[in-house]
């Protein structure tokens, strides 16, 4: 069934999965004011794009790594059109090589399904197990966004209000890093 996009500034009326409805009254509880999209399963950033015309904001790539031995986890939030290259953070890092953290640690550490991390499910990282990346792209933007632990829903907060109540609140920071744009090939 399609699910026609559509803004709301509160939590669904009705319920819904236990970790989605906790993210929203944890802003509510915060005082953190969000715009909420519901829509189709948006997996891919292909399918973020009609969210990001409703929203009027860029919706955030949000990829979940981790280190060879699978110790060391990391949260990358990046724009959704620049593309990841690995090498390019693990220089940055001072870590021999990153790979995608599988389905298992998304859920055990997030709480995410697969397609839907984002740095709202830090909330659910209690044991502070995961390392929060913002590339340094996104603070130039006034807004932040991200799927509530799935992917049928996008939340779209201030920057300030996401890295100076949010964060703190779910006792994360931000380490800022610098991930290149390829360059325009000259003519």
């Amino acid at each position: 069934m399609y699910v026609k996009p559509e803004l709301y500034s509160s939590a669904p009326a009705e319920e819904r999965h236990p970790r989605e409805m906790a993210v929203y009254a944890l802003l509510d509880e915060l005082g953190i004011p969000y715009t909420r999209c519901d829509h189709d399963h948006a997996d891919t950033m292909e399918d973020c794009l009609a969210v990001e015309q409703v929203l009027g904001v860029p919706v955030c790539k949000n990829l979940l790594l981790t280190n060879r031995q699978q110790t060391d986890f990391y949260l990358l939030m990046m724009p959704g059109d620049k593309p990841f290259k690995t090498k390019d953070l693990t220089a940055q890092l001072g870590c021999a090589r990153l790979s995608f953290a599988t389905p298992a640690h998304m859920e055990a550490l997030l709480g995410a399904a697969p397609g839907s991390a984002s740095g709202f499910e830090l909330m659910n990282d209690r044991e502070g197990k995961v390392r929060l990346l913002m590339d340094r792209e996104l603070l130039s933007g006034a807004f932040i966004s991200g799927h509530p632990c799935f992917s049928t829903s996008t939340i779209k907060v201030a920057l300030a209000d996401f890295r100076e109540k949010f964060l703190p609140a779910v006792g994360h920071e931000a380490t800022v890093v610098d991930l290149p744009r390829p360059k325009a090939p000259a003519n």
